[in-house]
């Protein structure tokens, strides 16, 4: 746990401390930030307060006193829920404002991990709370040396991957062999284990009018054929499988045929065009040492496409943040789903990955943007032609 920065940056937020709790697991970021590791569910509430200044303290129950096990400061325990409330009580003794993993209305639903009824508990006692989602972003989403490092080898590793997977996709359908969007993604499963790379879920292979659902799942015995005159669209998005790993998360699409139709190809250089867009605003803010706010890189892909008369067709964020899960906890490029006001910071990552989703096909591009002091980068490669055969 980093508590001198922490305890910094509570200072800096005007903020009388961070309150951590957690029942059941069911706010992981508290693990990861406090940096407590548990090999069994936990199933009675702990709090942990990490004040401005001087020493942490912390409540648990008796019967699981050593949840908090390496946590600096006087930790406390408490059995019956009347303890459990005096115990709070003296936790929070001289709080007047403290951060919890709480967002207003829930605008940021991956922040929101304390329920309604913990936070009625704090305020009852006379503690203003505020949402942690800025310090959630210091103190999850930013990157370290070694996180960059198996970040840009992912990328590598699943480049290479969509690349193969392409070349295979071609290879059997001139060959006439029928095949199916599962193939396609077990092939891609069995190149993630040879490479070394790990994913949670997915990817998603979606052909034809499947690939206008952005989410969209192949399943055995649901899925559909390859066939000629299909776009088909990959989404990979996976991490080494280390410690330090990182997901890389990727968006190309291809075209089942050697001419690509007009309209596949106009809204293709739509959506690329919003996402070089929206890539170049964020790094002129940068370089300009103007702050980038979430919602903000929304607007600028948004409103491209939106331009083109394709903004009702555009039913996603523009991006998410990037870590050690494919969705990460920093600030997001979204005016859509939320309004994220959450500020673009050094060695955080996320994706840009506009989309235009009709009837028949739809099209996203995505890269990963990882920010830097005064500039951004894109880590991988960008896709800039239909892939076609």
């Amino acid at each position: 746990m980093r508590l001198t920065e922490i305890q910094e940056a509570l200072r800096e937020h005007g903020l009388d401390g961070w309150l951590f709790m957690d029942h059941h697991g069911r706010d992981p970021l508290a693990y990861r930030i406090l940096g407590v590791q548990t090999e069994r569910t936990v199933t009675r509430r702990w709090y942990y307060l990490i004040p401005a200044a001087g020493e942490p303290r912390g409540l648990v129950h008796r019967i699981e006193p050593g949840v908090l096990a390496g946590l600096s400061g006087n930790i406390q325990p408490y059995a019956s829920w009347r303890e459990q409330a005096e115990g709070l009580r003296r936790l929070l003794n001289g709080m007047r404002r403290v951060a919890m993993q709480y967002s207003p209305e829930c605008r940021l639903p991956a922040i929101s991990l304390v329920d309604a009824g913990t936070v009625e508990l704090v305020r009852a006692l006379g503690v203003e709370v505020a949402s942690s989602a800025d310090l959630v972003q210091l103190f999850e989403a930013r990157w370290r040396a070694e996180n960059l490092a198996c970040h840009l080898e992912a990328a590598r590793r699943m480049d290479r991957i969509r690349a193969e997977t392409f070349d295979w996709i071609r290879q059997r359908l001139r060959c006439g062999d029928p095949l199916r969007e599962v193939s396609v993604k077990d092939f891609i499963l069995q190149r993630y284990q040879s490479l070394g790379l790990t994913t949670e879920h997915g990817p998603i292979v979606a052909a034809g009018p499947n690939s206008a659902n952005p989410h969209y799942d192949a399943r055995a015995g649901a899925d559909r054929e390859i066939r000629p005159g299909d776009v088909v669209l990959l989404d990979l998005f996976a991490k080494l499988n280390e410690p330090a790993g990182v997901y890389y998360d990727i968006t190309w699409v291809g075209y089942c045929g050697e001419q690509v139709p007009e309209q596949i190809r106009t809204v293709f250089r739509i959506v690329t065009e919003a996402r070089d867009h929206a890539i170049e605003f964020v790094r002129k803010r940068l370089q300009a040492g103007e702050p980038v706010r979430g919602f903000e890189v929304d607007d600028a892909a948004r409103g491209y496409i939106e331009r083109h008369g394709y903004g009702g067709n555009f039913t996603h964020r523009t991006g998410h943040s990037i870590g050690m899960e494919v969705h990460g906890a920093g600030a997001n490029a979204d005016n859509l789903e939320t309004h994220d006001e959450r500020r673009l910071i050094p060695w955080t990552c996320l994706s840009i990955e506009p989309g235009i989703y009709l009837e028949q096909f739809g099209v996203r591009s995505e890269v990963n943007l990882f920010i830097e002091e005064r500039d951004a980068r894109v880590t991988g490669e960008i896709q800039q032609e239909i892939v076609s055969w």
